[in-house]
């Protein structure tokens, strides 16, 4: 008679959630992370209100978050590639759920800086293992819609945080605490979900090797990554002015101080990404790359021609139409790109493809912080956006003049 190892009875008793709600909680999950990287934007400026901290530490604030999250994308961007999806990001979300708690128990700026740091490792730990799990989970028919989640999704989630938060610092003596309350809830839920999903990935051998700094872009994929970049840049520096700066735009250049006003122009531009790049899933992904280099072109200019003319409302278009922009040029690069890289390169593709985002999204806007004492905001913003729209030029030239023939169209 045979006798079966407790361990293995253990394990084989763990019900998992059926693929479906596996893909649905999943995706929920990552959103997640973003509506917690999105909040603390505008409670920065409810911060400085309290704290009295100069310009340049707010911006600082909002950037080392893209910092974290690089270290850690760096690191253990392919890890998920040996370990598993679901190891990797159960890790990445305990760490997010520490980070939320030093953000309830932020006494000074330096403290939400540490909280940041941490939060952004959590993420960076987090994205590449995502975006290949939610591909990997989802449906056979629904494989673009995992792609575009792993786009549209940080959007979303960035959009819904920063206008939650608007809606607490107009309505809350201490926003930050059912604020940062909440999303400790949510990522609770999000560790529940990870660890009763089915594992995605494959296990294989190099683990340790994989943690060591690298960029990982597929020979396949070289062509279309060069293609891509300058609109990446583009699109991303566009959503740190919206994210990072719009709030100071709101009370510097225009004087006014309402946190729902604050929340709703750091909302409109992510939000506009999430919707555009859910509306064209059926649109050819070099149709969706050029339309988007264009809104971004478009939308860059209309920020500062609101910001020069002292029109709110012309800002607050510009930004819709940059976000529309940015989501149908971010969800394109995605769909040209993931098809080209096998199961087991798509976390590294992924590490690489964010990397360059999130240096695009955080060091243009620490020169912003550190320009602004010296030339003021209205130049230093004027030299953000002149950059901007230089970036998808390149990337439209790009995109058009490259020949049918040496280009994939993708899905």
């Amino acid at each position: 008679m045979s006798v079966i190892d407790p361990r293995t009875q253990a394990r084989r008793t763990v019900r998992r959630l059926p693929e479906g709600f596996a893909f649905a909680g999943s995706a929920t999950a990552f959103v997640s992370l973003y509506v917690a990287g999105g909040a603390p934007t505008p409670l920065l400026t409810y911060y400085q209100q309290q704290w009295n901290f100069a310009v340049p530490l707010l911006t600082l604030a909002f950037a080392v978050y893209s910092g974290g999250f690089l270290i850690a994308l760096l690191t253990a961007g392919s890890l998920s590639d040996h370990l598993g999806r679901r190891p990797v990001l159960l890790g990445a979300l305990f760490v997010q759920l520490a980070s939320m708690v030093m953000f309830l128990t932020a006494t000074d700026i330096g403290a939400v800086i540490a909280a940041r740091i941490v939060q952004g490792v959590a993420t960076g730990a987090a994205t590449s293992a995502f975006s290949a799990a939610l591909v990997e989970l989802a449906p056979p028919s629904k494989k673009k819609l995992g792609t575009v989640l792993g786009s549209v999704g940080i959007g979303g989630g960035l959009a819904v945080g920063a206008l939650l938060a608007g809606l607490a610092i107009e309505y809350v003596p201490r926003p930050d605490v059912p604020v940062f309350i909440a999303l400790t809830a949510i990522t609770v839920v999000g560790i529940v979900v990870i660890a009763l999903a089915p594992e995605s990935g494959l296990r294989r051998q190099g683990a340790l090797r994989s943690l060591l700094p690298r960029i990982t872009v597929p020979a396949a994929a070289r062509g279309e990554f060069l293609g891509a970049a300058p609109a990446v840049a583009a699109g991303w520096m566009l959503g740190a002015l919206s994210l990072g700066l719009a709030p100071s735009i709101v009370r510097h250049v225009f004087q006014i101080d309402s946190g729902l006003l604050i929340g709703f122009t750091v909302f409109v531009g992510p939000a506009a990404s999430a919707v555009t790049g859910l509306a064209l899933m059926r649109v050819g992904s070099r149709h969706g790359m050029i339309l988007g280099v264009i809104a971004l072109i478009v939308g860059t200019a209309g920020i500062l021609s609101g910001v020069l003319a002292g029109s709110l409302v012309l800002m607050v278009a510009g930004q819709v139409v940059g976000g529309i922009g940015f989501g149908a040029a971010f969800a394109a690069a995605l769909r040209l790109l993931m098809p080209l890289a096998a199961a087991q390169e798509r976390g590294g593709l992924m590490a690489a493809v964010y990397i360059l985002a999130y240096g695009a999204f955080s060091i243009p806007v620490i020169l912003v912080g550190l320009l602004t004492p010296s030339v003021g905001l209205v130049p230093a913003l004027i030299a953000y956006g002149i950059v901007t729209v230089l970036l998808g030029a390149i990337s439209l030239f790009r995109q058009i003049s490259t020949p049918p023939s040496l280009r994939s169209d993708g899905p």
